[in-house]
């Protein structure tokens, strides 16, 4: 519940952690003004919709599929990349949805993923020492003095492009884009290079045969279900005055409607904090990043803040560990967040505990890593007798050349072929789609 000394600028008088150094405060405020009076991005009722959703993954009876890009680039907002990742979304929440026997809540990182936390404020290029690239949000990834200056007009364009996404994307599934009729279509190449496509298309074949099971008896809801999908969308709420300039007042309750969903990042998540001050007070559903320097008492604070009346459906937890840590981290956690009362949904991102270095320099993930740490947290959840409720990629569905393994075969010195990322290091459309395979190896 909103506290009433709560207000979409209350976070302005604590410490905000990874925010731009703006050398015009003029500038600035004119780009929140015409935020401020553009239409929304969503809709309240949508926002709302998610938190009834994430309720019932909180009770075991939803999954979460929570994907997309590490960081967007308003360049590549185009048919063709929103495409291929709503695709492959898809197709991986029908995989999980066969293996969970749950309906699959997609939440796409996407519309809106346009800024980014980093470890310093500078790097070196060339010899030449640049403001780090902290997102299309703020700067541009070019290196340059001129490119990386931290621009507030970006703002108003980032909200155009994640405007523009969001429209094309629910024109594909009012379309019948989203019709899950025909998983023979996907591109499944990778399967016949892997040891286990047997198993891969015997779950291919179960689901076929359960399509045109429910093609034939069904007629209205169900089918409209094969047809039709909900989406939603989220971002971490990193640059605060753009999330302010996104708040609007609906019936009594504060909204941020720039996107469905919001997190706070782990470099963001200080408890007396300005991020965790903002997120206490909208109506979204708020994730939290949850790592392995956290003090449990820390996030049990951050908890007590944002979700003081313990509603389901009000906060998830992102847990991301690595796969050789998980096993050590992960049960304090959950042992913590269930005797403090907090009915979140747990989600596990095993991508940003993996990420290692190559001897030139890429940084990467390795697909058995990403695997291990989703299979211990899944034994762990089952031990304690908690239920992991989803899972959180970093992904896309362009092939490129960023993550390690996979039985479609990307080797690190592959790396360099197709090396596209403006940050993080994410899975390919095959390698995403395999992971969903190998989640329901494991729980059929």
């Amino acid at each position: 519940m909103n506290t009433p000394e709560w207000q979409p600028g209350s976070w302005r008088s604590l410490v905000a952690a990874q925010q731009p150094d703006y050398d015009d405060p003029a500038a600035v405020e004119a780009a929140l003004a015409l935020l401020s009076g553009k239409p929304p991005i969503v809709a309240p009722g949508e926002v709302d919709r998610l938190r009834a959703d994430l309720a019932m993954a909180a009770e075991g009876r939803r999954f979460v599929l929570q994907g997309g890009d590490c960081a967007e680039r308003f360049e590549e907002c185009t048919a063709s990349n929103l495409t291929r990742l709503l695709q492959v979304l898809l197709q991986m929440s029908l995989v999980l949805t066969y293996a969970t026997r749950k309906p699959v809540i997609r939440i796409g990182r996407i519309a809106g993923q346009y800024a980014k936390p980093r470890s310093k404020g500078v790097e070196v290029v060339d010899g030449a020492e640049l403001p780090v690239y902290r997102g299309d949000l703020i700067n541009d990834m070019a290196p340059t003095v001129e490119a990386r200056h931290a621009d507030p007009k970006r703002m108003v364009e980032g909200y155009h492009h994640a405007t523009a996404s969001l429209n094309f994307i629910r024109g594909l599934i009012e379309g019948g884009f989203a019709d899950l009729h025909h998983p023979q279509q996907w591109d499944l190449d990778f399967i016949e290079q892997s040891p286990d496509s047997d198993a891969y298309n015997k779950i291919i074949d179960a689901i076929t045969d359960a399509v045109k099971f429910m093609t034939t008896v069904g007629e209205g809801g169900m089918l409209e279900t094969l047809r039709r999908v909900s989406f939603y969308t989220s971002h971490e709420a990193l640059l605060l005055p753009y999330e302010q300039a996104m708040t609007r007042r609906t019936a009594g309750e504060w909204h941020n409607l720039g996107a469905h969903f919001l997190w706070v990042g782990y470099r963001t998540c200080q408890t007396d904090g300005a991020h965790v001050e903002y997120l206490r007070g909208v109506r979204n559903p708020v994730g939290i990043k949850v790592g392995p320097n956290m003090p449990t008492a820390d996030l049990i604070e951050i908890l007590d803040r944002i979700d003081p009346g313990r509603e389901a459906g009000r906060v998830t937890l992102i847990t991301r560990f690595g796969a050789n840590r998980v096993g050590e981290c992960l049960p304090a956690y959950l042992h913590a967040v269930g005797h403090a009362g907090h009915p979140v949904v747990w989600l596990c991102d095993p991508m940003h505990g993996n990420t290692r270095a190559t001897a030139d320099g890429h940084k990467t993930r390795h697909v058995a890593d990403i695997f291990s740490e989703l299979e211990q947290t899944f034994e762990m959840h089952a031990s304690v007798g908690t239920c992991l409720g989803g899972v959180h990629f970093e992904l896309t569905g362009s092939p490129v050349t960023e993550c390690v393994g996979g039985s479609g075969g990307v080797r690190a010195q592959q790396l360099g072929d197709c090396y596209q990322t403006a940050c993080d290091p994410r899975l390919n459309g095959a390698q995403a789609l395999e992971m969903a395979f190998l989640i329901a190896r494991l729980l059929r």
